[in-house]
């Protein structure tokens, strides 16, 4: 069927209108220049005028036209018939034509209003750090990065999150209350989008965190997010840094083949994991992870220091007041945590100091003298077998079981109580075989009072509570968590016995709350995890760091009994407890005085990278924070 002209032109009108305001504006400017040019034509060719005037120009008739066709006022004082009906066609013409363009440009501004409100335009930022997806990890990760940026002026965080703009910027006003000198910015898309990618302007980013949704398959969004950033066509030849959240370990590969050099991954379930195993068997850890992991107080720094170049690492350890020798980052790229006390120190080399900035790491001339008789002569307590109690489930139970043991001795026992239907055939069957410990199993009620007082939880030596997280909501195993540990707490009062205890919470402000309970350590798993994000996005090499630090083999953090280095009741200054510690292999970086163990006002009696030069009266419950093999 042939199509008639009025359907043509009908077709033609609509794909003009459907045109973007900036085509539009376009076509109606034209249209207007259009009807202005051929009234001035007409007017000059054909001497039209009004009574009495002379003949117009081009030019002069033209601007005649133009003063009509946009204002329908100005043609009430002409004369002449002629001139009048020429005139009336450019003032008709140019009130279709204004009108249209008014609504034109009311709708296009309308749109770019909507689109700015949704957050849909191009930040133009520089340096800044981009995080992709959207959880509650992000308010604890954009806390520390303006932590971070308190020394730049123009600090800048840009959030690309499945989210309305305005809602996200709401729910950050809500949490996080001071911003200091540092912008962040919110855009609506998804990270998984190319598209959507631009609007971050990641080539000129500092870092790129992609966060785990929270959803049944995080990992898989992780790893497109990844895709989709290191494979953009339009992508620069600038390295990325990325880091990304992945929480199943088989998919940690996938992930590092997709992102290659550019990359590195946060294991977040194997993460908390050993920490957890690692605090159960050593009250008060936790804070040394969190002083060392929040940009409040003292961080580790990477400095090159040329001065050392020569002397040995455990000649090192003297040469600073304020900061901490915690390693050597030698010039191949190996980090070294710990290493031999006289490991060389060569060019190119640089230290990893815990100091309070990257400026206070610097060398001092103090005279310090060694007192041999502040020495402890006493011999390391006998290693025995260990019996742990895990109350709680879920899928970071595996790893923590696998990773107890390769700390204990053979001959120790795990024994865990969850609610879960058939759960000791679960754990049997993802739990490889145990070397060290023997596993005991019960489908119980952790929070049952009778239950728990037939376990005999005197004869623990570590008990760990872990959450339910998976399998209830968040805040249900919090609750769940807090009547566990109020019960423990009570037995503990009644039996007279002092327990170790380790809690996972969720949520940190439920963590508050549990400190009641008087639990020694509360590993809140998200704040950790994001703490983690947020300090090897700003230092790459910190990654391998904490990496090394969280393996059972190599150096680890320790929390020995102070009897082991140096005397208690007398004056000491941490010069020679450094020593002290040298002396066996160790890197001395802290002291708890366990008087202070429930204080918070005194930091839990943990002390981190204290002023060498200050004199402290140890007692025999107190411990020294070292870095040992064992």
């Amino acid at each position: 069927m042939k199509n008639s002209f009025s359907q043509k032109l009908r077709y033609r009108f609509d794909n003009f209108m459907a045109k973007g305001t900036v085509a539009l504006v376009m076509g109606l400017f034209l249209i207007s220049l259009f009807i202005v040019i051929v009234v001035a034509v007409v007017v000059t060719m054909f001497s039209v005028t009004q009574p009495g005037t002379e003949h117009l120009s081009f030019f002069e008739a033209f601007w005649q036209s133009l003063m009509r066709s946009l204002d329908a006022g100005t043609m009430g004082g002409d004369e002449g018939w002629s001139f009048r009906l020429v005139m009336f066609v450019v003032t008709l013409g140019g009130i279709f034509v204004i009108s249209a363009l008014i609504g034109v440009l009311n709708s296009g501004l309308e749109s770019k209003l909507d689109e700015l409100r949704k957050g849909k335009s191009l930040v133009i930022e520089k340096n800044h750090t981009v995080i992709l997806g959207w959880s509650p990890k992000v308010f604890t990760i954009i806390s520390e990065l303006i932590e971070a940026n308190a020394n730049h002026k123009n600090g800048r965080i840009v959030i690309l999150g499945r989210k309305d703009k305005v809602e996200m910027e709401e729910e950050i006003r809500a949490n996080i209350h001071n911003f200091g000198t540092t912008k962040v910015i919110c855009r609506s898309g998804n990270p998984v989008v190319m598209n959507d990618l631009k609007m971050v302007n990641l080539d000129n980013s500092r870092s790129i965190i992609v966060l785990a949704p929270e959803h049944s398959d995080p990992d898989a969004e992780v790893i497109k997010t990844v895709l989709a950033i290191t494979n953009n066509p339009n992508r620069s030849s600038r390295r990325y840094h990325i880091v990304a959240e992945i929480n199943d370990a088989r998919n940690a590969n996938v992930c590092k083949m997709v992102g290659k050099d550019e990359i590195e991954i946060v294991l977040s379930t194997d993460v908390i994991s050993k920490i957890t195993a690692q605090t159960c068997r050593q009250s008060g850890l936790s804070l040394v992870y969190l002083e060392l992991l929040v940009y409040e107080g003292d961080e580790l720094y990477f400095q090159p220091q040329p001065e050392l170049t020569g002397k040995t690492y455990g000649e090192a350890l003297f040469a600073y007041e304020d900061s901490s020798l915690f390693g050597l980052q030698k010039n191949d790229g190996r980090t070294l945590i710990n290493p031999p006390m006289d490991t060389l120190i060569e060019a190119g080399d640089e230290v990893i100091c815990i100091s309070e900035d990257d400026d206070t790491v610097r060398l001092n001339g103090k005279q310090f003298t060694i007192h041999e008789d502040a020495f402890s002569d006493a011999s390391e307590a006998e290693i025995r077998k260990e019996r742990t109690l895990i109350l709680g489930w879920n899928k970071r139970g595996f790893t923590i079981v696998q990773e107890l043991d390769a700390y204990v001795q053979p001959g120790s026992e795990i024994t865990i109580v969850a609610n879960i239907p058939d759960i000791e055939k679960h754990i049997k069957e993802e739990v490889a075989h145990l070397k060290n410990n023997k596993l005991i199993i019960h489908e119980n009620d952790t929070t049952r009072r009778d239950f728990l007082e037939s376990l005999n939880l005197e004869f623990f030596d570590h008990i760990i509570l872990l959450s339910y997280a998976g399998l209830m909501s968040p805040e249900d195993s919090d609750s769940t968590t807090l009547i566990t540990l109020l019960h423990l707490r009570d037995i503990a009062e009644r039996k007279e016995v002092d327990m170790s205890i380790v809690s996972e919470m969720l949520i940190d402000e439920n963590r508050v709350l549990a400190e009641v309970t008087n639990a020694d350590d509360f590993i809140v798993s998200e704040k950790v995890i994001s703490l983690l994000l947020t300090q090897i996005s700003e230092k790459k090499e910190l990654s391998y760091v904490f990496s090394d630090i969280f393996q059972p083999d190599g150096s680890e953090i320790y929390l020995k009994p102070i009897t082991d280095y140096v005397k208690t009741g007398v004056e000491v200054d941490f010069y020679n407890v450094v020593e002290a510690a040298r002396r066996k292999g160790h890197t001395a970086i802290g002291y708890r005085l366990l008087k202070y163990e429930r204080d918070a006002s005194h930091a839990y009696g943990m002390t981190i990278n204290p002023d060498k030069s200050k004199k402290i009266i140890f007692n025999e419950t107190d411990k020294l924070v070292v870095l040992a093999e064992d």
